[in-house]
């Protein structure tokens, strides 16, 4: 961001409900499926077809907006949305228009302007040079996603900076998937973002004109499209030249934007009520069984895993935003009394240290609860830890081979020799002897006070006993063998 300029960004959010049906039909949804394979003469506007809401995605619409913390809508109305576009079948759209199923609402530091309800339109496949028919390029239409009930978020325009909409949207994307309405997968589709842009000289409170990014699909795209739209409009602006409302394209390979059309009014639309549909009324008995489905959300798991447990803020936003995280390790908790290995008892911060190395070896986006190490396993290895019964180094090799085959992890300790040593019984003592004679230099500047020559001494004894001792305990043995002679 340019000195004397600050971003003002409003984010759209698109989600595809995880019901198993489309909004207005009895046709099931699909992803990858052969196109055209689930289509009705409603969801191809067919003449005399009659639209029926989908309940379930009534009902995921409701959960929505009530941990959204929004207003709900005793009386919601569906409207026509008209424009003319290949993948629209019917000529319109049927969604919300000026009165949704929910207005205002937060989360975090970000206010709701509005959730509604309506369908999605068909899927437009352009085919490139690769795909050419008689000799010229085409696009052709997948009906299947035509009428695929969606929830549309729009924010109020509170965020600042490219990185703090990448913040917010991990946060909505972690409450949606932990509400269970939606997969939330990005790269299917499931949820789309669009980004309104504008900057203004700062200290400004009137708005600049805005421009909107078109359907980005990953995080990092969202952040780069908004970091690039920001510094064109600066650019323009510092060039005393003006910005054009519009709707614009981020190519994230090229970082390339690219105008796409200039932006419609609401007016433009031509909307008006859908006469096949009754206004939709949340009774008394819908809400109840929306507000008994929303579980803890993360933002408030992740308070609780910071005053009630400990954790860093860190590790706790961590564990609370990714859902399947945050459900290991609560069952890693509930396994590490008395199930735990020599009768161990690890505190909240030991087990949830482990979780890391844990995703390291299994990949980045896996959900560790489909791996070979189980919850119970897992607490185990670190109730061992804390008992001292095996090394950090040691336990690490045990969590690659339970990664690998599952199993016990006490019963790999033993059956690999990685138990720990300690003591004149395991030998310890007699490593640290030869260390020290090994290293005669070393050995002489810590007996004469220097503790940062023990290093050498350290590491010769634990590449001697494949990391099987306690770094804590070796060190204490040294000094002790090396302390002056009274």
């Amino acid at each position: 961001m340019s000195i004397g300029y600050e971003s003002v960004i409003g984010l759209e959010i698109h989600v595809q409900l995880g019901t198993r049906t489309k909004m207005f039909c009895g046709c099931e949804l699909s992803f990858g499926d052969p196109p055209n394979t689930h289509t009705c003469p409603v969801c191809l506007g067919l003449p005399g077809a009659l639209p029926v809401l989908n309940a379930r995605a009534v009902h995921f619409g409701l959960m929505i907006g009530l941990a959204l913390d929004g207003e709900i809508a005793t009386r919601s109305i569906f409207h026509r949305k008209n424009y003319f576009y290949p993948d629209l079948p019917k000529g319109y759209q049927i969604s919300q228009y000026d009165v949704p199923l929910c207005a205002g609402g937060r989360l975090g530091d970000v206010r709701i302007h509005r959730v509604h309800l309506e369908e999605d339109a068909a899927k437009l496949v352009h085919v490139g040079q690769s795909g050419r028919i008689h000799g010229s390029d085409r696009s052709v239409v997948d009906f299947n996603r035509g009428g695929t009930p969606l929830v549309e978020i729009v924010t109020e325009p509170d965020l600042c900076s490219p990185e703090q909409a990448r913040e917010w949207l991990t946060l909505l994307r972690a409450t949606l998937k932990a509400l269970g309405v939606s997969d939330v997968n990005m790269e299917e589709g499931s949820l789309r973002c669009d980004a309104n842009v504008s900057v203004r000289p700062a200290g400004r409170t009137e708005l600049g004109t805005k421009t909107e990014l078109k359907n980005m699909n990953s995080f990092r795209y969202l952040e780069r499209g908004v970091r690039a739209e920001i510094e064109r409009q600066v650019g323009l602006l510092g060039a005393g030249e003006s910005v054009v409302q519009q709707t614009l394209h981020f190519d994230p390979g090229s970082g390339r934007l690219t105008p796409l059309r200039s932006k419609e009014e609401a007016h433009d639309y031509r909307y008006f009520p859908e006469p096949d549909l009754v206004p939709l009324v949340a009774t008394e008995e819908m809400l109840a069984a929306a507000r008994g489905a929303l579980p803890e959300l993360p933002a408030r798991r992740a308070e609780r895993f910071v005053h009630d447990l400990g954790l860093g803020g860190e590790r706790a936003h961590e564990l609370a935003f990714r859902t399947e995280l945050g459900d290991y390790f609560e069952r890693m908790l509930a396994a590490g009394g008395p199930q735990a290995a020599g009768g161990g008892s690890p505190d909240p911060v030991a087990l949830a240290n482990w979780i890391p190395q844990l995703v390291e070896r299994l990949g980045s986006d896996a959900d560790p609860a489909r791996s070979r190490v189980t919850p119970e396993s897992l607490a185990a290895l670190v109730a061992m830890v804390s008992a001292r019964e095996i090394s950090h180094d040691a336990a690490r090799e045990v969590l690659s081979r339970l990664v690998a085959e599952g199993g016990d992890p006490g019963t790999i300790a033993e059956r690999e020799g990685l138990g720990a040593l300690g003591g004149q019984d395991d030998g310890l003592a007699e490593l640290v002897a030869r260390a020290i004679t090994s290293d005669p230099s070393a050995a002489e500047q810590v007996r004469a006070g220097n503790r940062r020559a023990i290093g050498p001494l350290v590491g010769y004894v634990m590449r001697e006993c494949k990391g099987r001792a306690d770094g804590g305990e070796v060190t204490r043995l040294i000094l002790e063998l090396l302390a002056p002679s009274p």
